[in-house]
């Protein structure tokens, strides 16, 4: 099998995309008053629409849900109607785009807080981890645990931040369940210790992220619905004693309830491949959908992971920042411009929409 086979289209549900290069969610800091995407956000992810499947950036479902300034919500009209800015630019240039749902838990900041409250975890554990707030990293604060007659409010925040989604124009949505955030912090017993029916066993620390995958797909349909995990990922200070069997029962369990996709992260989030023992093969087999598969691939090793039947796309990152042509490079084996990491966070236009794209000469 040749690189040939990412470039052609594949079925997604009942979405055809253009190719098997999905663009990751790139957490970039740009949102307007209110946490509201404005017309850079569109200008950004069209000029992007290549991809096969785009998946936006991390998006709060609460202001509960925020860790970190300046990123946009879709839990209000004005929120959803600067995301249909988006959908509508993506969608005219032919793409697809999936919203990630997101709630950070106890990885956020009292300054970002209502009446500034402390963060919310699934027990008062402290993140040995920083938040980007204020024009500046800083430690996260302390959270307090959340009590189980909170936890149905958080599941139907994620449920009416779904149907947000769709009434915003995305293809479907994206539940944000790896690299520490809330979701992940319950099911991994290094930040979770609660006593109750969500916490303990591995039943009851999966059970917050299967509620609310359940309740997503009861909104907006199970082709619609997609999650991403990091069974190993270190990420803002998450840890884990049992991952495979943990995840093994969590995609046993999504499978069950049909999502279109799982995106999983292979090994730790923006870095090595194999931090921790783990059999991603054994999730790729339990699951019946299609597989995305993260974390520092290039155009060899998509190519060769797809040959083996390792994944159905595979997600690149932080390579669209400053390619937003990045599907014509991988096809052609153009070099890849480099990202300027001054401006990866919060600003405006430089570094967001001003790279470049190849010559039209160069792709011929």
């Amino acid at each position: 099998m040749t690189s040939k086979m990412l470039f052609e289209p594949y079925t997604l549900g009942s979405l055809t995309l253009s190719n098997r290069i999905v663009m990751a969610p790139l957490t970039r800091n740009r949102a307007g008053p209110g946490f509201v995407p404005g017309d850079l956000a569109a200008e950004y992810y069209g000029q992007r629409a290549s991809a096969g499947l785009l998946i936006s950036e991390a998006t709060q479902i609460s202001q509960q849900g925020q860790g970190y300034q300046d990123t946009p919500g879709i839990y209000c009209q004005a929120q959803i109607d600067g995301w249909r800015k988006v959908t509508d630019a993506v969608h005219a240039k032919g793409g697809r785009i999936f919203l990630q749902l997101w709630h950070v838990g106890r990885v956020s900041h009292v300054d970002l807080q209502e009446n500034g409250a402390a963060p919310v975890a699934p027990s008062a554990i402290r993140a040995e981890t920083k938040t980007f707030v204020n024009n500046g990293f800083v430690d996260v604060s302390a959270p307090r645990a959340l009590e189980l007659d909170e936890l149905p409010g958080i599941v139907n925040d994620f449920r009416q931040a779904a149907a947000n989604a769709i009434e915003a124009g995305f293809d479907g949505v994206e539940i944000h369940g790896a690299n520490g955030y809330l979701l992940d912090q319950f099911a991994k017993d290094g930040a979770n210790v609660r006593t109750d029916a969500y916490g303990g066993s591995i039943e009851n620390r999966a059970r917050l992220m299967l509620d609310v995958t359940a309740a997503v797909v009861d909104e907006v349909g199970a082709e619609r619905t997609g999650i991403r995990i990091s069974p190993v990922s270190p990420a803002n200070g998450i840890s884990s004693s049992d991952p495979q069997a943990q995840f093994g029962y969590i995609v046993d369990q999504l499978d069950a309830l049909g999502i279109v996709y799982i995106h999983v992260v292979e090994g730790a989030t923006g870095g090595p491949r194999d931090v921790a023992p783990f059999d991603f093969g054994s999730l790729r087999r339990r699951f019946t959908n299609t597989y995305i598969a993260n974390n520092s691939y290039d155009l060899d090793l998509a190519t060769s992971r797809l040959a083996e039947d390792k994944a159905d796309l595979f997600a690149f990152g932080r390579p669209f920042i400053a390619n937003p042509d990045l599907v014509d490079r991988l096809k052609t084996s153009a070099p890849l411009a480099e990202f300027n990491p001054a401006t990866l966070y919060g600003g405006g236009s430089a570094g967001y929409t001003d790279y470049l794209v190849m010559a039209a000469e160069s792709r011929a």
